[in-house]
């Protein structure tokens, strides 16, 4: 992506509000296939008891994501938050090269998947892998040569249309506030319901929101957006907060529409089954609808995850090769040929999960987003201690007690989860075998 000159700083509030916008292009790629299975399995199965899980993720992103974005913008050097991990160990440089590869075809599994199901669902026509043969394609074309602009505004285009959809048939059907708040509060594990455990659940939840490796990415677009420095913090926060906000929004209209219509007579086991019940109370209309968002949702996701990956892949090859002390030179990583590679590797392999006898859409995305989660202790520990370091953030942005004492709690929590999550998939994994073996002893 091609690098703007530093922005101006905004004076008014009309200024600030025209300078929105990396946080809503992060969010918008996070807000994908893993929100959408996730908060619609969490309400069809489990009503709002979960929607504590909900709270904590929320605030480990904001928190976790603050920390990013504040080495980024005021550290001493001026140097992105990769190379602040690479001067701890210079191990994180392979290993987040490595997770960009891995990880781009975890995330780009579910999503390919995801955007040939909506459209074969609507249509009624074609299969699963031409549909998204064609949708990565069109995909790769904006992913090669970037431009931060046109993905801005293409993303806010998106963003109108999910807030239509989800929120628009939210409101239709109705939310139920007193739920909602019990939930929040309630911290309490369900009975499992359906085929997915509550825990695996959870612990996909906290990996779509609070975890993921997508997180170290927002960087990239505030670079690309031209706010570079200590002065951009404030809007950086600001930015942020309206992004955040939108993301909470959007996730319980998910989740409204799953409590409502499923939770406690029906699960989710497919994509189609929340569509199908929304045709039932609403009409086609409102399947029609909310099958807009779900694709709105997945493709600004898919894109936008190859671009970020891409950049943070090449970004970390570079730092790998280069060692921790030297100076990079590369001031655009959209023209190394290894961003080129790996965003093609995130819309083109993840095609093979779309020919027959592949695992469903839902169940990849809960194994996917709670298989990110098992990263986190690493790259949380890394980012404490480089934000906690007064030589390399520098003494006046270094965390506060408070915020030592948040990033301690929540990296021994973070392995905790991380250990559950291991588990929670073992079991789902293992489960998902035994079926696919019954099925084929009984075609044979």
């Amino acid at each position: 992506m091609t690098l703007s000159e530093q922005a101006p700083i905004p004076r008014t509030f009309l200024q600030y509000l025209r300078s929105i916008g990396p946080g809503l292009v992060v969010v918008l790629t996070w807000l994908g296939a893993g929100d959408i299975v996730d908060m619609g399995v969490a309400g069809g199965n489990y009503g709002y008891s979960l929607m504590w899980v909900l709270v904590l993720a929320v605030v480990m992103r904001f928190l976790f994501v603050s920390l990013i974005a504040k080495y980024h913008l005021c550290n001493q050097r001026g140097e992105g938050v990769l190379d602040g991990l690479t001067r701890l160990h210079p191990w994180y440089a392979p290993l987040l090269f490595l997770a960009s590869i891995v990880m781009g075809h975890v995330y780009g599994s579910y999503m390919t998947v995801g955007v040939g199901e909506v459209c074969r669902n609507v249509s009624g026509v074609g299969e699963v892998w031409q549909w998204a043969l064609f949708w990565n394609g069109l995909a790769l074309v904006l992913v090669i040569r970037p431009q931060y602009q046109v993905i801005e505004t293409l993303f806010k285009v998106f963003l109108a249309v999910l807030s239509v959809s989800l929120v628009g048939t939210a409101l239709w059907i109705g939310p139920d506030p007193g739920a909602i708040l019990q939930g929040f509060y309630r911290f309490e594990i369900p009975q499992q319901m359906g085929r997915f455990d509550p825990l695996l659940v959870g612990t996909a939840m906290l990996g779509a929101i609070g975890g993921s490796l997508m997180n170290f990415v927002y960087p990239y677009f505030l670079d690309a957006k031209g706010w570079r420095g200590p002065a951009f913090r404030r809007l950086q926060m600001y930015d942020f907060i309206l992004a955040m906000s939108v993301m909470i929004v959007l996730n319980l209209a998910i989740w409204t529409l799953g409590a409502k219509l499923l939770w406690p007579n029906h699960t989710i086991e497919k994509m189609d089954d929340l569509p199908r019940l929304l045709s039932e109370v609403l009409g086609p209309g409102g399947r029609l609808l909310f099958y807009v968002g779900i694709f709105s949702a997945i493709y600004t996701s898919l894109i936008g995850h190859a671009i970020g990956l891409g950049m943070m892949g090449t970004h970390a090859w570079l730092r790998w090769k280069a060692g921790a002390e030297e100076v990079l030179t590369v001031a655009d990583f959209r023209a190394h040929g290894w961003y080129r590679g790996i965003a093609l590797f995130c819309l083109i392999s993840p095609l093979v999960w779309t020919l027959p006898g592949m695992p469903d859409f839902v169940t990849l995305t809960l194994i996917s987003n709670g298989g990110q989660i098992i990263l986190l202790p690493v790259l949380a520990a890394g980012l404490w201690r480089i934000t906690a370091s007064a030589q390399l953030i520098g003494p006046e942005y270094r965390n506060r007690a408070w915020e030592n004492l948040v990033m301690g709690v929540w990296l021994v929590f973070s392995v905790v989860v991380a250990i559950k999550a291991i588990q929670a998939i073992w079991v789902t994994a293992t489960a998902t075998a035994l079926v696919a073996d019954r099925i084929t002893l009984l075609s044979c």
